[in-house]
Parts: C-alpha cells; sequence; structure tokens
C-alpha cells in the first residue's frame, strides 16, 4: 500500500471531492492510500484505524464462519465507505477487505476524527443514506438467485470482479456466493467459452466478449 502527498494527494482530493459530506474541513485529515490487487484494506478481526472511502477500483468482502469456512459475502465499488461499521460499533467484529483491481481509497483516522464523525450532522445523513442503500442491496440480492438463472448471475459476477477484461476467482467461492453446485458452474462457464464470451488461459479467462455479459446481466446491474 502507498500513501500519496503532496501534489498527487492534492490532485485527487480536487478531482473526487468529499467536502460536501462533512461540516468539518475534512480534507486536512484524509490520507490517500493506493492498493493493489490482493492486498487487504483490513484484514479479519483486526478493527481498521480509518474510515475508508473508495474512491476508484473495487474490492471484495470476506467472513470466516465457526466452521472455518472462508465466504464472500459482498463488493465494494467507488463511492462506497468502509469501516462505518467499526465507527458506529467499537466492537463490531471486523469482515476481511481484499482488494479484487488497483484501488484508490480516502482514507480518515479514526484517532483524529471519530467524535467529529459522530458528531457531524451532516456526515449522518450521508452514512445513513449510504446504509439504507447498502441493506436494500443485500435484501435484493437475497432474491436474484431465485429471479435470475446461473447465466445472468454469473455474467454479473464476471463482470464485477474482472479486472483489466481478466477473471480469476476460484471456482468453490464463485459456488458459495451464488448458491450453485461446482458441476452447474463449470458447466455454464464451458458454454461461455463455447460461444466466446470467456476464453481460458492458465487458470485465468479471458473476456472476449464483454457486450454479451453485458447483455446477460442487464437485469442485475440496476
Amino acid at each position: 500500500m502507498d500513501v500519496y502527498s503532496g501534489e498527487k494527494k492534492q490532485q485527487y482530493l480536487k478531482e473526487h471531492s468529499i467536502s460536501n459530506h462533512f461540516s468539518f474541513p475534512i480534507d486536512t485529515y484524509i490520507e490517500v492510500h493506493d492498493y493493489q490487487r490482493n492486498e487487504w484494506i483490513i484484514r479479519e478481526g483486526k478493527k481498521p484505524d480509518y474510515l475508508f472511502y473508495m474512491v476508484e477500483g473495487k474490492a471484495k468482502i470476506y467472513t470466516t464462519h465457526q466452521n472455518g469456512k472462508v465466504s464472500l459475502i459482498n463488493f465494494i465499488k467507488p463511492h462506497d465507505y468502509i469501516g462505518e461499521m467499526e465507527l458506529i460499533h467499537e466492537s463490531y467484529y471486523s469482515k476481511g477487505i481484499q482488494v479484487a483491481a488497483r484501488s484508490i481509497c480516502f482514507a480518515i483516522p479514526f484517532q483524529e476524527c471519530r467524535t467529529k464523525l459522530l458528531e457531524d450532522v451532516t456526515f449522518l445523513r450521508e452514512l445513513t443514506t449510504f446504509l439504507s442503500k447498502k441493506a436494500t442491496f443485500m435484501a435484493t440480492k437475497s432474491s436474484q438467485s431465485q429471479a435470475f438463472p446461473l447465466e445472468n448471475r454469473l455474467a454479473h459476477f464476471i463482470l464485477e470482479l474482472s479486472d483489466q477484461g481478466i477473471y480469476q476467482e476460484k471456482h468453490v467461492t464463485v459456488c458459495d456466493y451464488l448458491g450453485v453446485s461446482y458441476r452447474h458452474l463449470l458447466h455454464v462457464i464451458h458454454q461461455f467459452c463455447e460461444k466466446g464470451f470467456l476464453e481460458k488461459e492458465g487458470r485465468s479467462f479471458l473476456i472476449k466478449d464483454e457486450q454479451a455479459l453485458l447483455g446477460l446481466a442487464e437485469g442485475l446491474r440496476h
């Protein structure tokens, strides 16, 4: 992870300003963090030192169950907050946040800003809106497995987790997230390759027809 300073930092603060989300001068406290693919923004069970706001990139949220099984539970995209639950509840058990594609995040230190954030009506309105949208998304996601066949849900998943046209998520993770059998998943991936949507390259897949995948995922992207 790199921390930007000087002109590079100021450029991001200017181009992706979030000052209107707060009633105090937030730019005074913001750090700009640059994460590479597979780096951890937050490690599971370890309390973060920052409230993050994703500016660019994408990340995955993981949790470990009591039986040791690790599950992918959600994605993080630009304009999402990370660590908001730890801000509100200091005893909250942190989920693991791993970068899926190079990501830039604004990092607001808890030590200097926790009290300011929790007393800032402007920010709390912003956070309430974000949390309500997040809850709505999770409720919608749980119903999509019944409303859409695997072809549509897998196309959406591939587009969400691809990085520069390359998709390389583990099949077992996908099966768990989409609630399908390993055999069914392999069958649909094979179909995507036969139709020219994907091309296998080692342990990864190249996206060869993004428009076809976008068409299949259309109903899940809005």
